[in-house]
């Protein structure tokens, strides 16, 4: 197998278990606080990126304070704002809907550095948000075919909001952090972050059922770890465009696995959906790759 099959193979994989966050969140949703299983997740997801940091040699660079400010920016908007907006939209919505719209995510980056960094767009993006909103709006007015509703869809969306202006501070920060160091960082502080407010938060021990606790520990070691390690292995094996392709993967296996293990219905109006958002992405890397090869001729 070529170094670059490999890595197709280790980015496929990242993308299913990014899909299958989804179907954790689901789980989670019935049996637990959201704000509880936050804070569980990172509390179990960072002494292990701990560890691989010391296996590994990694070492955190000296921060100024400017970066130091982002970073915690950062857990807050994209760790715990992402991760508790999901689980509280699930507890609304179907995994089904909650999937196309996490899929959206490539677009709402582009489009908040658009708004944010003043960016000039381009007709490629331009029509990557013109599919994608059609994708998201043929699920969000029609919550009630599949089990959704417009409330839990706007959560969702909120969430992809957060981790798109994860990804915009990532690119303000002033020092580079290997990525290992600044996903234990994300985790560490969004603990502390999500460890506040769980204390407040109505106990639910009367409500916490074994699947949900099962998909918390799921969530903290598979998609935290496992994907962040089966991304970056990937990520090294293949060009950026090309990895950034296959971001597509994940609303595909969010839907599947929601007709698989949860048995939800998957409509029309899904299909449609998914469809418009894959086109999105995917017009959207391959204007990128098209830009990168057009710069390389270049130089």
């Amino acid at each position: 197998m070529s170094r670059q099959v490999q890595g197709y193979l280790y980015l496929a994989l990242a993308m299913l278990t990014v899909g299958s966050t989804v179907i954790a969140s689901k789980l989670i949703a019935s049996g637990l606080a959201p704000f509880s299983a936050t804070a569980l997740r990172f509390a179990l997801a960072c002494p292990i990126l701990l560890v691989l940091m010391r296996v590994t040699g990694t070492r955190l660079p000296k921060l100024a304070r400017h970066d130091r400010l982002i970073l915690f920016v950062q857990a807050g908007a994209g760790s715990v704002g992402y991760t508790m907006l999901l689980i509280s939209g699930l507890h609304l919505t179907s995994a089904a809907d909650a999937g196309v719209i996490i899929g959206t995510l490539p677009v709402v980056s582009a489009v908040i550095s658009i708004l944010v960094l003043g960016e000039r767009p381009g007709r490629a993006l331009l029509l990557a948000v013109v599919l994608a909103t059609a994708g998201v709006l043929s699920i969000a007015f029609t919550p009630e075919a599949t089990g959704g509703s417009f409330a839990g869809n706007a959560l969702i969306f909120l969430a992809v909001i957060c981790e798109g202006l994860f990804i915009l501070l990532n690119r303000r920060l002033q020092t580079e952090i290997p990525p290992l160091a600044q996903s234990t960082l994300m985790t560490g502080i969004g603990f502390i972050v999500a460890f506040v407010p769980a204390v407040f938060e109505t106990p639910l021990a009367h409500a916490v059922s074994p699947s949900a606790v099962a998909a918390v520990v799921y969530y903290a070691l598979v998609p935290t770890v496992g994907g962040f390690l089966l991304w970056y292995a990937g990520a090294e094996r293949v060009s950026g465009t090309e990895a950034a392709l296959f971001t597509a993967l994940a609303p595909v296996s969010a839907v599947i696995l929601a007709a698989l293990i949860l048995g939800e219905p998957v409509g029309l109006n899904q299909i449609a959906g998914i469809a418009c958002v894959l086109a999105a992405v995917l017009g959207l890397g391959l204007a990128g790759r098209r830009a990168a090869m057009k710069t390389t001729a270049e130089e």
